[in-house]
């Protein structure tokens, strides 16, 4: 159940404590960054800093290399070449660095990954106990600290299937935020929920957003993004192709390219 529990949560099974190459204000750091997929380049050398407390909002068409780009920040995906830097780590095939950075990173993703036969506030405690070696009074009250944050600690004793899609992706972030991570990741986090659904979880990031989490996040909901990101990036074919503060961005864009997926997604 530890292997399961590793790869469903993303958290690697490590307590080494790797020496920090020094913090500044730039949590994040990509420069050039290169990945292929055999003879596909999904990303053609992407570089993007983001500083701590800054809330990113990544946005493109489906295939733009906005997912894969996240996903290498902590190698959930290998990039071929470039450099990643977090919290002054940065980020090599060195099993320690991989495990120290993951530590950092808290990745909420389109699917919830809850195990069906565990409770919510099982599913929460879990990796807690087991990653982070906590005992089960703390993880309990820590689990219940987060499940009331989100919004739903009444759900604590059912079941993922007895909730709705709103509610188990608020597991998911309440499990995410139980590992006390720096920096959160949303890939696309509202993608797989019914309309009426989104709103709630999107109220749980702008939450999240305010209370000076480092946040990046690939989201479809143009609304959040004007509303709770310090910055927009807007990616095609692999590469920036543009970012601005949000009043910049979608008042004034430059790029032809992001007028043209503008006025394909906003409604006026």
């Amino acid at each position: 159940i530890r292997e399961f529990i590793m790869e469903q949560t993303h958290i690697p099974d490590h307590t080494h404590s790797h020496a920090h190459a020094g913090k500044t204000d730039d949590i994040i750091i990509c420069r050039d960054v290169h990945k292929w997929y055999g003879e596909f380049e999904a990303l053609k050398g992407v570089s993007m800093t983001v500083k701590r407390g800054e809330v990113v909002v990544i946005i493109g068409p489906s295939g733009s290399g906005k997912s894969t780009f996240i996903r290498t920040i902590n190698r959930l995906e290998e990039h071929q070449s470039g450099e990643i830097i977090v919290d002054g780590i940065t980020l090599s095939h060195d099993i320690r660095n991989i495990a120290e950075i993951r530590r950092e990173v808290g990745m909420v993703f389109q699917q919830f990954n809850l195990f069906p036969h565990l409770t919510v506030l099982e599913n929460v405690m879990l990796a807690p106990i087991h990653v982070r070696k906590w005992d089960h009074a703390h993880a309990h009250e820590r689990a219940m600290h987060w499940l009331n944050r989100v919004g739903i600690p009444e759900q604590a004793d059912k079941y993922p299937g007895q909730l709705s899609g709103g509610q188990q992706q608020r597991v998911a972030i309440a499990r995410t935020l139980c590992m006390e991570p720096h920096i959160l990741m949303f890939d696309e986090p509202t993608s797989a929920l019914d309309p009426e659904m989104i709103k709630e979880v999107l109220d749980v990031m702008r939450d999240l957003a305010v209370s000076g989490y480092t946040i990046v996040a690939v989201t479809h909901e143009m609304g959040f993004a004007r509303t709770v990101a310090d910055r927009v990036i807007f990616m095609d074919g692999g590469l920036i192709v543009e970012e601005n503060t949000p009043d910049d961005f979608f008042a004034n864009p430059k790029s032809e390219r992001t007028k043209l997926f503008l006025s394909q997604i906003l409604t006026h």
